[in-house]
């Protein structure tokens, strides 16, 4: 993309015009219509747990409305629901949902690229299999808190291959289902192949996990026929040019522009660090600009009053905090680090700046 060879102060507008252009067509009539005609067809709320990297867009690879899908992303796609953050945050949301009498699904993802072992999750150090062993263990501590008999809460472990956006899910016995290997002639056979993989998942919770699979075989022709004309490109190398800390980033589905960091971790300043590192790294190999990055704190609040005045001291509080590590742990980077601190009204996705350095 151009983007990465603008100078900072231009990336910097390109991104907030991306942020407001996000959430002009989320509150638009035909977007809001959309979601309420889908929730009411399907009422399971469907979270995903998800790595940073902006390839892992869940919405777009299966053409679900924007908005219907509940995002927690974090540096790695690691987490640990015992971090009393995470863990309060995962319990409001079950509870949230319970009460307006819907089931929660939860796809645990993690991702590789079957071209390159390079274009899998660094978080890991491209090692697949590591990925795939954590996602399992956060299944288990998701069943260990909300029960393992799945009447309520179900944990999936889907993998994500990113060269052609392909969804692989997992079944309770070992088995596994992969989108890229159905043809558009066996699009039919997904909901008995579904019961099949996943006997234990509710019904009405597998209707509500079909219209992802059939959007993804779409999807993944869609790719494909890009690919044939090439205009599929795989990126490779590192060329973020921001950290993003926080919660409501996902305006930002463009592969190589940021890293984004969960505020869920006790030990915020080691994913900090990570990204500083990657970000020093990319400059030195010339691979982005050296005139600066961009530290985003952003924090979502549901009402004005004491829940937005929240939202905004601990917004500033992350800013300070991860602008206060990377001054200390890299002084020289620094010196080129624009801050912007903001808070996401949630039910418009509107991103409000409320501090700038």
């Amino acid at each position: 993309m151009a983007i990465h060879r603008k100078p900072i102060r231009e990336r910097i507008d390109w991104l907030f015009d991306l942020a407001d252009r996000h959430g002009a067509s989320f509150r638009g009539p035909e977007a809001w219509l959309a979601r309420e005609r889908y929730l009411a067809e399907h009422p399971t709320a469907i979270a995903v747990l998800k790595c940073m990297d902006g390839r892992i867009n869940i919405p777009v690879a299966t053409n679900t409305p924007v908005g219907i899908l509940m995002p927690f992303r974090n540096l790695g796609g690691m987490f640990d629901l015992g971090w009393p953050h995470l863990g309060e945050v995962l319990a409001h949301h079950v509870q949230r949902m319970v009460s307006q009498g819907r089931r929660v699904l939860f796809l645990i993802t993690y991702h590789f690229s079957k071209g390159d072992p390079r274009r899998g999750c660094a978080g890991f150090g491209h090692d697949t299999a590591a990925a795939r062993r954590h996602a399992h263990e956060i299944r288990a501590q998701v069943e260990a808190i909300f029960g393992a008999a799945h009447g309520t809460v179900y944990p999936l472990v889907c993998g994500f291959e990113t060269d052609e956006d392909a969804l692989i899910l997992h079944g309770s016995h070992g088995g596994q289902l992969g989108m890229a290997d159905i043809g558009a002639a066996e699009a039919d056979s997904l909901g008995p192949r579904l019961a099949a993989l996943l006997p234990d998942m509710p019904a009405q919770m597998r209707d509500d996990l079909l219209p992802l699979l059939h959007g993804n075989l779409a999807h993944i022709a869609e790719v494909r026929a890009q690919a044939a004309r090439n205009e599929r490109q795989l990126d490779i190398e590192h060329r973020e040019w921001m950290i993003c800390l926080g919660r409501g980033f996902d305006f930002l589905h463009t592969p190589n522009v940021a890293l984004i960091i969960g505020p869920y971790s006790p030990n915020l300043d080691v994913p900090i660090r990570t990204a500083a590192g990657i970000i020093q790294a990319n400059m030195a190999a010339g691979r982005i600009p050296d005139d600066g990055f961009l530290l985003l704190a952003s924090v979502p609040y549901d009402e004005i009053g004491v829940d937005r005045a929240r939202a905004e001291m601990k917004s500033r509080f992350l800013a300070r905090f991860a602008a206060e590590t990377i001054r200390r742990d890299f002084a020289v980077l620094a010196g080129g680090m624009a801050m912007r601190t903001a808070v996401l009204d949630w039910r418009s996705r509107r991103l409000e700046v409320v501090g700038e350095e």
